[in-house]
């Protein structure tokens, strides 16, 4: 206990200690809420917007009522009741998840709002109360230590070493090790001890109020299962989960592969060549219209992105022949499709890490199909969008090759798709665009785009495997409605506005 030190050093020290894992603990707290929210709104900029703009709220707030406080002669006990108190609110961040998750996921807010709610309802009173120490032991400090610049130096250096340590301890060892929901008890466990030494001070009947409220809080959050963890899995990319998906096949069971809050596929349990998604049917008929039948059965893919590997799996079942490349990622979502999704990857070469940079790595020439189906939430990653990648891609193609890709955009002014037709367009002379019907409203849409050095003369396809649909290629009617092609920009690796083309969509209650 401070009080009881006498040695003025070892008490610096103590302060000193205390501030770096706060501080620690505040950016732990913030890496760790992306993950939180993110089985809800997913993790794009404008979450990661809302939960860094909230906390840096939060802190500044703190640092101006804790230097107020300090002014005003707060006491040792005082640094306890805050850090207490900061453990308190970051176990009832989870219990708050609980109540609103269910109303915000009902309601019509678009992910902007949403996001921006459930950074502010969860994780702005911690971050007050764990920018309060900082100044107030700043000052305790200056009290035991003339030179001024030194201390403040040091507090101040401290404060960021705890933020950085945070930082990195969360996103490279804590998420994937120990998950989310243990993180937040952790975090608030570091600090009800920190606390300990300070309440020694204050009267005993306060602290033990102090310890009521720290077990009822534990108590009600465990009630509400607010320690209950929504994820099978939690990697460093994603939150992921299985989920059953059987009401939507024909017969038999399936399962769908969820990561974060964005279904990535549906699996088939005995018929791994039946497409069930729309949008991934179509990118098979569109290859197997493309290739002539002998050609079709010695076709070298690539797949950018693996998710639930529905595709390369039908691929493997239809065409034993056909080579097999994926580029994945997440280990952990392989892992997974294998274990629970009826996926043999046995017969797939595998490349786990960054899709554009694995292909960089391969020869030229070496597929004939190149398919990207990789999302960051609803989003493509934006380097795989850019006329730098398409322009690798093209390279990576035989000369009769072709470029398959899926995009969730608006409907009927999907500003993202016309802008990755010019991108396409600089590269491949000729592109399409897909759509299995077109709506009466707007709404979101997947839209699959194909691009090739052949003409494609046909406006109608009609599938010849698997259920019985039919897409329509809609290129004049799309550069006829709304914004004209001519006024959006070619992506290129210097300038990839993807959330200002899919703003309209993210905006809207359809982006969630």
């Amino acid at each position: 206990m401070p009080d009881s030190i006498n040695s003025p050093r070892l008490t610096l020290f103590w302060y000193g200690l205390t501030i770096f894992l706060s501080s620690a603990v505040l950016l732990v707290v913030e890496i760790t809420a992306a993950r939180l929210i993110a089985p809800y709104v997913g993790v794009t900029l404008y979450s990661w917007t809302s939960i860094i703009g909230v906390v840096l709220a939060g802190l500044s707030l703190g640092n101006w009522m804790g230097g107020i406080w300090a002014d005003r002669g707060a006491r040792q006990w005082h640094v306890g009741l805050t850090l207490v108190l900061s453990g308190l609110f970051c176990l009832l961040s989870l219990l708050i998840l609980t109540y609103i998750a269910p109303g915000l996921q009902a309601s019509q807010l678009d992910l902007v709002s949403s996001s921006f709610v459930y950074a502010l309802s969860m994780f702005f009173v911690p971050s007050v109360l764990l920018g309060i120490p900082t100044p107030l032991l700043t000052t305790m400090a200056l009290a035991m230590d003339a030179r001024t610049g030194h201390i403040v130096g040091r507090m101040h250096a401290l404060a960021a070493l705890g933020s950085i340590s945070g930082t990195f301890l969360t996103g490279f060892v804590l998420i994937q090790y120990i998950g989310s929901r243990n993180i937040i008890i952790m975090s608030a466990s570091i600090l009800f001890v920190l606390a300990l030494p300070f309440l020694r001070s204050g009267r005993m009947a306060a602290n033990m109020l102090l310890l009521v409220l720290c077990v009822s809080t534990a108590s009600l959050t465990g009630l509400m299962q607010g320690f209950k963890n929504p994820c099978d899995k939690e990697s460093s990319y994603f939150c992921l989960r299985v989920v059953d998906m059987s009401e939507q096949a024909p017969y038999g069971s399936a399962k769908a592969l969820v990561l974060d809050h964005l279904v990535h596929g549906i699996n088939h349990e005995s018929e791994p060549e039946l497409l069930i998604s729309p949008y991934v049917h179509l990118m098979d008929e569109l290859i197997r219209a493309h290739f002539d039948a002998p050609r079709a059965a010695q076709l070298r893919y690539y797949f950018a992105g693996g998710g639930s590997f529905t595709h390369p799996r039908a691929v493997r079942a239809a065409q034993p022949t056909a080579s097999v490349t994926v580029a994945e990622l997440d280990p952990a979502v392989t892992e997974l499709v294998s274990e629970q999704l009826f996926v043999d990857t046995q017969a797939m070469r595998i490349l786990h890490g960054d899709a554009r940079a694995a292909l960089a790595r391969l020869p030229p020439g070496a597929f004939d199909v190149i398919v990207t189906d990789a999302f960051h939430d609803i989003a493509i990653p934006y380097h795989l969008v850019t006329r730098e990648f398409m322009q690798l891609a093209r390279s990576r193609m035989a000369d009769d090759g072709l470029f398959v890709t899926n995009v969730v955009d608006a409907f009927p002014d999907p500003r993202m798709v016309k802008s990755l037709v010019r991108t396409l367009r600089e590269v491949f002379s000729e592109v399409d665009v897909w759509v299995e019907q077109l709506p009466q409203a707007p709404q979101r849409l997947t839209y699959v785009i194909a691009a090739a050095q052949q003409t494609q003369h046909s406006n109608l396809l009609e599938s010849r495997h698997g259920y019985q649909r039919r897409w329509f290629r809609i290129d004049e009617p799309l550069e006829m409605t709304g914004t004209r092609m001519a006024d959006l920009p070619v992506f290129s690796d210097d300038y990839v506005p993807v959330e200002r083309m899919i703003s309209g969509l993210l905006l809207s209650a359809g982006g969630l």
